[in-house]
């Protein structure tokens, strides 16, 4: 069985902590798009971890973690990470790659450099970890694809020599910048060649093989539906479909395959990064709300940037559980709420004068204003509660309204930061 686990909002969602508990009794799990521009943070009994590129899965020794077609692999920063946690005495994880996936080259984290430079003041927020040009450069049929490094020497110059000339026009009269070797380049590619070659795997196939025997397969999706560049808030969003069903694209596998979407949505909202964000909040309030959430504060997992912080919002969280097919929402951080006499939800946008409950495009985006309906808080720490029914009343009426807000039912919550923080929810 396939299932999807993908965020709802702007990202940091808590959608590591969900795959990592998933994968308990997953034997695959797969990450089908993104680069290492943003993370997800585990609590497990290894430690604290922040994982960019790996799948949330690697912990455990049974599953094998498999890099998609999909994803931006920035070769050296992946086998950095997997170094990183068996330093840290995680045992090696068992990894296949893609011999489609395309690479993100060094030049490609010197052009979003250089391009957030000249943007200035109107730059996107970048976390200039080259995924933009290197979405570019795939889509423009310049990207250098994993299975191209075993073409041959003739075929590997000809083409980077190519490439050279394009990328060096733009260094020498847009940038101001020095131009690219292509010997250098070609060496960059040697280099990536030797440490990828072990990892090397028609993933499509492989999976194809897996969904027949039977397999558990989880597909972990980066950062949310608003980051999405064609449902999202464009143009602050990522470069690559954020969605569930592009799961079944950057995976290499049927679209009908994929049975259940765990859409994760956090109690309240953050972000990390320009753009539209309607419930957002400001000032001591907001960072009251920074210092106690997620596990030791919220802080981008690659950035290190202080999140955006804000209320639950029922308008977009509706829409993103729509665009992702949820069939169930992982409602995490609900803990965090704890210390709140009284909690705002935005229901409702007013955009010029009128109310509206369906998540509009970004130039009304912009102009909405939340209106808010405020919940009781209950005013204690719920973590280390397991069950349902033992939740305080005012935290069981959060949890249903929002549910009966966003239309979809919320089946899992998270109240802590570890695997076992997580209580089963049946829906009635």
């Amino acid at each position: 069985m396939v299932k999807a686990v993908v965020g709802a909002n702007w990202g940091d969602e808590g959608k590591g902590k969900i795959t990592d508990m998933l994968a308990e009794k997953a034997d695959i799990i797969v990450r089908f798009q993104g680069g290492a521009n943003a993370g997800h943070t585990i609590v497990n009994d290894y430690g604290k971890f922040a994982l960019h590129t790996l799948p949330s899965g690697v912990f455990y020794d049974h599953t094998t973690s498999v890099i998609g077609n999909g994803v931006a692999l920035n070769i050296p920063v992946f086998f950095k990470e997997v170094k990183s946690i068996v330093d840290r005495n995680v045992p090696m994880p068992k990894i296949v790659i893609s011999d489609r996936a395309q690479m993100v080259m060094s030049y490609h984290v010197l052009f979003d450099q250089y391009e957030e430079e000249r943007l200035a003041g109107k730059s996107f927020g970048s976390t200039k970890s080259g995924i933009a040009p290197f979405y570019s450069d795939k889509y423009a049929k310049i990207g250098f694809q994993v299975s191209e490094l075993f073409a041959g020497e003739e075929y590997l110059r000809d083409k980077v020599q190519r490439v050279c000339e394009t990328k060096n026009v733009l260094l020498e009269h847009l940038y101001h910048k020095p131009l690219l070797d292509p010997n250098e380049i070609y060496e960059e590619l040697m280099s990536y060649k030797e440490m990828v070659e072990p990892y090397v795997c028609n993933v499509s196939l492989f999976l194809w093989n897996a969904i027949q025997e039977g397999k558990e397969i989880l597909l972990e999706g980066q950062l949310g539906s608003l980051k999405d560049p064609d449902h999202g808030i464009y143009p602050m969003v990522t470069s690559s479909s954020t969605l569930a069903a592009y799961g079944a694209i950057g995976a290499g596998i049927p679209p009908y395959e994929i049975k259940q979407v765990i859409t994760v949505c956090k109690a309240y909202s953050s972000a990390v990064g320009a753009g539209a964000f309607v419930s957002e909040i400001f000032g001591d309030e907001a960072e009251e709300l920074r210092k106690r959430g997620g596990d030791g504060g919220e802080y981008g997992a690659t950035t290190g940037r202080p999140r955006r912080m804000g209320w639950f919002d029922c308008v977009a969280s509706k829409y993103g559980c729509r665009m992702q097919g949820t069939t169930d929402v992982a409602f995490t951080v609900l803990d965090v709420l704890g210390y709140l006499d009284e909690i705002p939800v935005c229901v409702g946008y007013e955009i010029d004068g009128e109310v509206t409950t369906e998540f509009p495009t970004t130039y009304q985006l912009e102009k909405a204003k939340p209106v808010l309906e405020v919940l009781p808080g209950w005013k204690c720490d719920i973590r280390g509660i397991r069950k349902y029914e033992d939740l305080p009343e005012n935290c069981r009426k959060y949890v249903e309204f929002i549910e009966e807000k966003i239309g979809f039912p919320i089946t899992m919550i998270s109240n802590g930061p570890g695997r076992k923080d997580i209580i089963y929810r049946k829906y009635s």
